[in-house]
């Protein structure tokens, strides 16, 4: 069988499946009509086969026409930054053409790999769920604690750069969106898992089409994510539309295994296999179902169909990604070396890292590029010279690391380094080399905070304080007498109240996991060749529930819910510069019908929560002396429309400006489309009440619009109910 004639088998049954069970002859790469095993070998022989590529490694695979290949890959992050953690999302989120240009030339560097046999066409990724605990150790690889808005946009141009648009003829590398669902607690309520666990995901189904998702370790209220037919067919597929044809589930690496140990929620792994298919997951991230799924075919507890489907769903993708084609086929059959070793790539790692860099605290010492009266510089701590440290987890090989001691040597500055303390260690034996390097420097920059050592997949922290002795050390340099400068690293969030509150700290700084080019990002934005104009996402949580609970104690969590003084709350972040900030036009209208504004035709809009209600358009001046982006977040609250407890904020918009001089004035649009100011109900329904609301520019409220909504409330989306 050619290439082409492959493809015209699997597309001839496009209609078929998406109307029900295919009914084509039975082939290679569309085994659908697999007849039991007991009546003749052939069939035998196609279940065996079939069985062998429910494993996310094809080990069978030269008598498919091409070399053996892990056709699934995790290139969660690459040698560009960790912008995909909690400040750093601001970045892609503000810039799609930058963050396709970063997700996209990933891709591209995926193809170019994978054509010379060295990597896989799927990527496990993005990780979108929510950044509920800063203890999480893999929330360095999520958007942060906004699930609902910033995580959502950050799925949709994600997936999209990585897939090459909304549903491409070709697709360059397919998006496995993860982990679905919840990857959290085990126990919710409808309106918590429909309105922070679940929104991205719908997002990234419904909007940016695409075509996989893996299912989660944990469960969902007593069913295992892999077993969970609620979540993978009502949800995934009967509410949100994921494609029959082509939409595959894959289970996360030995999740069919875990739902039945340490789940328990099958007796054998012959019937967790067969649970686990039924439900819904297509594709085995291990080898439970090509061990054990003949057993559940014996028993009759599925059928070679059932196997088939999955298999069929994953080979559609592989024909749309020119798998069985030679290497002139398509553009991206012909990407090579040449295309991910390139200028581009290397400055867009840069520009990644300058613009996901946040400024929490300065009293005037940063940058240090515009005093003369800085020749010299401590650069201590165990970030100071951190090289793979930069990268966080899942990364790729890459072609250079600038660490930031080195960016620091060539600036021409002196520089003292030393070492001080480890992430860790309680040990002070490094301190009078600190003390010493900090006594020969106009200026002392601090680099700690914490790093994979204590943070990554199955490491979770206990707490979210300074590890080992590292305050110690800063409390010390801060009584010096010198400018100390700190730079807080690593995704998850640490107290810095104390750095915060000490007048001898000078400045503040997160850095996260910069990448390749991190030190030169650091070091650049310290000596003010470049301007910070990132936020802060930072929350308090002591218990599970997100909304306040006096009963039991809860203070709520994130941003949304909780009722303490965060220590940097949501949307912190320093300029260089000082900007004023006005509306710049007065919306013609404020006040809507609900009926009417949720019933008007939509042209050009798939759904009428996706219309904006408005355009808000803000002049932005910038009335200091430094040349500096600016970038902003639009926030919505409510004290009246629909039920209490009411949300303290939630972001319904954002945009980010480039290069406004001393001076100038620059206007900024954000639209505010309908679903945004919509609640959730107690039952999960998404619905936009009557009342009044407030968008408010950034935490400080300098711009707010007031916006009244008349009539009933009016329900956008209905949240399936879960029949068992």
């Amino acid at each position: 069988m050619t290439a082409s004639t492959q493809t015209d088998s699997m597309r001839s049954t496009k209609l078929e499946w998406e109307s029900g069970r295919p009914t084509a002859q039975p082939s290679l790469l569309n085994p659908l009509s697999i007849r039991g095993p007991e009546e003749d070998p052939q069939s035998l022989r196609r279940l065996q086969e079939t069985l062998s590529l429910t494993p996310s490694s094809l080990e069978d695979c030269p008598k498919r026409g091409s070399g053996c290949d892990q056709i699934l890959a995790t290139p969660v992050h690459s040698p560009f930054p960790h912008e995909w953690q909690i400040h750093g999302m601001k970045l892609v989120c503000l810039l799609p053409r930058l963050n396709r240009a970063v997700v996209g030339g990933g891709a591209a560097g995926g193809r170019a790999f994978s054509n010379a046999g060295k990597y896989g066409l799927d990527s496990y990724a993005p990780n979108i769920n929510g950044f509920r605990s800063p203890v999480w150790g893999r929330g360095q690889e999520t958007p942060g604690e906004d699930a609902f808005f910033l995580t959502s946009a950050y799925a949709y141009e994600y997936i999209t750069a990585l897939q090459g648009g909304v549903e491409p003829d070709y697709l360059k590398i397919v998006a496995t969106q993860k982990h679905f669902a919840g990857y959290d607690l085990e126990s919710w309520n409808d309106q918590d898992l429909a309105g922070y666990y679940t929104p991205q995901f719908k997002a990234a189904i419904r909007d940016a089409r695409a075509n996989s998702l893996m299912c989660s370790y944990n469960a969902v209220n007593g069913v295992p994510s892999c077993a969970n037919s609620y979540l993978l067919q009502t949800l995934l597929r009967d509410t949100w539309g994921f494609s029959n044809y082509d939409g595959y589930v894959s289970a996360d690496c030995d999740s069919v295994v875990n739902v039945w140990e340490p789940h328990y929620h099958a007796y054998n792994l012959s019937i967790a296999s067969s649970d686990s298919l039924l439900a819904g997951t297509d594709i085995d991230c291990g080898h439970a179902y090509a061990d054990h799924l003949n057993e559940s075919i014996i028993a009759g507890a599925v059928a070679p169909s059932d196997v088939a489907q999955g298999v069929f769903r994953l080979y559609s993708n592989l024909v749309r990604l020119g798998y069985f084609d030679g290497n002139s086929s398509t553009v991206y059959r012909q990407l090579t070396w040449e295309d991910v070793v390139s200028t581009d790539a290397q400055n867009i790692s840069y520009e990644s890292a300058v613009q996901g860099i946040t400024l929490l605290k300065n009293d005037g010492t940063l940058p240090l590029g515009y005093s003369s009266s800085v020749k010299s510089i401590a650069v201590i701590g165990p970030w100071a010279n951190a090289t793979d440290q930069m990268l966080g987890n899942y990364y790729g090989v890459a072609p250079y690391i600038i660490s930031p001691l080195q960016a620091a040597q060539d600036t021409g500055l002196e520089v003292n380094f030393a070492l001080g303390t480890n992430i860790s260690t309680t040990s002070t034996e490094d301190f009078s080399g600190a003390i010493a390097a900090a006594n020969a420097s106009d200026v002392v920059i601090y680099m700690g905070g914490i790093d994979n050592t204590l943070e990554e997949e199955a490491l979770d922290r206990e707490n979210i304080t300074w590890p080992g002795n590292q305050l110690d050390l800063i409390a010390e340099l801060a009584t010096m007498g010198k400018p100390v400068v700190v730079l807080q690293m690593g995704g998850g969030q640490v107290d810095s109240s104390t750095l915060k509150n000490n007048p001898n700290i000078s400045a503040l700084v997160w850095g996260g996991y910069p990448g390749q080019a991190g030190g030169a990002a650091i070091v650049d934005i310290l000596t003010g060749k470049r301007a910070p104009a990132d936020f802060v996402d930072a929350f308090n949580q002591t218990i599970m529930d997100l909304r306040p609970n006096s009963s039991n104690g809860n203070p709520g969590q994130t941003y949304m819910w909780y009722t303490g003084t965060p220590v940097y709350p949501f949307g912190a972040g320093e300029f260089y510069t000082n900007f004023s900030l006005a509306l710049g036009a007065t919306p013609t209208l404020t006040a809507w019908d609900t009926i009417n504004v949720t019933s008007q035709a939509h042209p050009g809009y798939d759904y009428v929560e996706m219309v904006p209600l408005l355009n808000l358009t803000f002049a932005i001046t910038n009335t200091g002396s430094v040349t500096s982006d600016y970038s902003a977040m639009l926030f919505a609250n409510t004290t009246n429309a629909g039920p209490a407890p009411y949300p303290n904020k939630w972001l319904v918009g954002f945009d980010r400006l480039s290069i406004i001089a001393p001076g100038e004035t620059a206007s900024m649009t954000i639209p505010v489309p309908i679903g945004t100011l919509a609640r959730f109900d107690d039952k999960g329904n998404t619905v936009l009440y009557p009342g009044i609301y407030d968008l408010e520019l950034n935490n400080e409220r300098s711009v707010v619009v007031r916006l009244t909504f008349t009539g009933p409330a009016v329900t956008l989306s209905v949240w399936p109910r879960d029949a068992s």
